[in-house]
C-alpha cells in the first residue's frame, strides 16, 4: 500500500505563509515516489499579510487554512482533524509562515512558542516513532520541541550564500545540534527520526533546492 504522508502548510507565499516552491517540491517528490500526500493547515488567522511585490505588510486579514488551500488545489483538511494513527510520516515545508503562523519564531527567536496544535502533531508523530521531514526554517520547530535533536538549516556562518545563518546559532542555544550541510544535502537524526534540509535558507538555484527536498522526501519514506 502507498505510504500516507501528512504535509502541513502555513499559508501561501514565502513572506507570510508556506514557501510555494518548497511545498510544490514536496508534493511532486511524494507523488514520484508513489506516496499519498494528505495536506493539512491550521484554521487560524495569519499573523499578517504581506504584499509580495512591495515586500511590506498590508491591512488585509487572511486565514491560514484558506490560503493553504490554494497550494493544495482545494484538497486540504483542518489540522485539528489530523489522526497520526492513519499516517506514516509528517513533512512541514518552510516559508515565513512557519515562523509567523505555526510559531512565534519571527518575533521571538529562540524564546518563541509553537502553536499548541502544531506542537501536538509533532509530538504525536515523534511518540509514534514516525519520521518527520523539515525544510528551510521549519527545523526550528523541532529544535524548540525536542531538546538535543539534530537538524540542519544549512550553514552557521552568515554570508551572501547563507543570509539566514544566525538561525543555526539560535537553534544551538536551544540545545539542539546543528549540522552544517549544502543545499542539496540532508541530515538524518536517526534517534529522533528527523530529516532536514536547508532549501531556501540558501541563496541557491531553485533546482538545487528542489533536489535537496527530493532527498529529504526519499529519506522520510525510507524511514516510514
Amino acid at each position: 500500500m502507498a505510504k500516507r504522508v501528512a504535509v502541513v502548510l502555513a499559508g501561501c507565499g514565502v513572506f507570510d505563509g508556506s514557501e510555494i516552491h518548497e511545498a510544490s517540491a514536496v508534493l511532486v517528490h511524494l507523488s514520484r515516489e508513489g506516496a499519498q500526500a494528505e495536506v493539512y493547515a491550521p484554521n487560524i488567522p495569519q499573523m499578517h499579510v504581506v504584499d509580495h511585490v512591495k515586500g511590506q505588510p498590508t491591512p488585509e486579514q487572511r486565514n491560514v487554512l484558506v490560503e493553504s488551500a490554494r497550494i493544495a488545489r482545494g484538497n486540504i483538511k483542518d489540522l485539528a482533524t489530523l489522526d497520526v494513527k492513519g499516517l506514516d510520516a509528517l513533512i512541514i515545508p518552510g516559508g515565513f509562515g512557519v515562523a509567523k503562523n505555526l510559531s512565534t519564531w519571527a518575533t521571538q527567536g529562540k524564546n518563541c512558542s509553537v502553536s499548541k496544535e502544531v506542537e501536538g502533531v509533532l509530538r504525536a508523530f515523534h511518540a509514534a516513532h514516525k519520521p518527520i521531514g523539515l525544510c528551510c526554517i521549519s527545523p526550528v520547530l523541532a529544535a524548540k520541541i525536542f531538546p538535543g535533536c539534530e537538524v540542519t538549516v544549512g550553514h552557521d556562518t552568515e554570508c551572501e550564500q547563507w543570509p539566514y545563518a544566525k538561525t543555526a546559532e539560535a537553534m544551538k542555544e536551544l540545545g539542539c545540534r546543528h549540522v552544517n550541510s549544502q543545499v542539496t544535502e540532508v541530515h538524518v537524526d536517526t534517534r529522533n527520526l528527523l530529516v532536514s534540509t536547508s532549501a531556501f535558507m540558501c541563496n541557491a538555484p531553485i533546482h538545487h533546492v528542489h533536489d535537496g527536498i527530493g532527498k529529504m522526501v526519499r529519506e522520510v519514506l525510507r524511514l516510514a
